[in-house]
């Protein structure tokens, strides 16, 4: 089991509807990544931005940008984690893959969609929350809106990190901020969330503050950072087993389980 995870995160201005050019933009950054990192997180909808535009851009399970996932994983010896429009038996979902080194992967299609997009009018929700094991690690991969709704990120399995990739606008980056520093205190665990710069065809602007927090809510990545970047970091699972063991907080969690009736 590996004590430590070495993780990057790419930052990145989006560009518009383009698949193609937003494929190229992040392999060139994936192949600047060191060879130390093990896990690579890339934004929501990393390939065209935050578009209702699904008839359009929406890929079958099996097309190029999976494709280019598993190459870049296999390529870099290291698992890759992000969304991408899906059309699936007549539904288009936005969903994350979580691709391992050896080309194999896990789905989860965002649960919480955003209405006052009307996300929900042009995107099936998930139902289910996906929880990761990697190198040792639970990881619980979820999406921008989702970070609005604590009880779904709830901690009941013992997940030692949460991630949330996004394309979450400027004019709400306070909530952004404060949310994640919610999420890593209140389920004590690291919490590293990811959003995009720059601005998307719809005219919404877009300034990072992506950031890394680890179990007590300490934010261990600059602060505040709006230019385009690629950060590696990497996270101690001893500092995270002695924080638990020292505040027993999850021990005194509530119990109880989601449904949709």
């Amino acid at each position: 089991m590996s004590e430590n995870l070495n993780i990057a995160f790419i930052q990145a201005d989006l560009k518009w509807e383009d698949i193609n050019a937003n494929r190229k933009l992040f392999s060139e950054a994936i192949e600047k990544i060191s060879n130390d990192v093990e896990l690579i997180i890339l934004p929501e909808m990393f390939t065209t931005g935050f578009s209702m535009n699904a008839a359009e851009l929406a890929e079958n399970t099996d097309a190029e940008t999976l494709s280019w996932m598993r190459e870049m994983a296999r390529k870099k010896s290291a698992a890759i984690t992000g969304s991408v429009i899906i059309s699936e038996n007549g539904n288009y979902y936005n969903r994350l893959f979580f691709v391992f080194p050896d080309g194999t992967y896990k789905l989860y299609d965002k649960r919480h969609t955003f209405t006052l997009a009307k996300e929900d009018e042009t995107y099936t929700a998930g139902k289910d929350r996906l929880i990761i094991d990697y190198k040792g690690w639970k990881i619980c991969p979820l999406i921008c809106y989702d970070l609005r709704f604590p009880v779904f990120s709830r901690n009941t399995v013992d997940y030692d990190l949460l991630i949330y990739v996004a394309n979450w606008p400027k004019k709400r980056v306070d909530a952004w901020d404060a949310l994640l520093k919610a999420r890593a205190i209140e389920n004590m665990s690291y919490c590293v969330g990811l959003n995009r710069t720059g601005e998307d065809g719809d005219g919404y602007i877009y300034n990072g503050h992506s950031a890394v927090y680890d179990p007590l809510g300490r934010e261990i990545t600059p602060l505040n950072r709006e230019e385009v970047f690629t950060e590696e970091i990497s996270l101690d699972k001893n500092y995270l087993k002695e924080v638990r063991s020292k505040l027993k907080f999850l021990q005194d969690r509530d119990s109880f389980s989601l449904s949709d009736e």
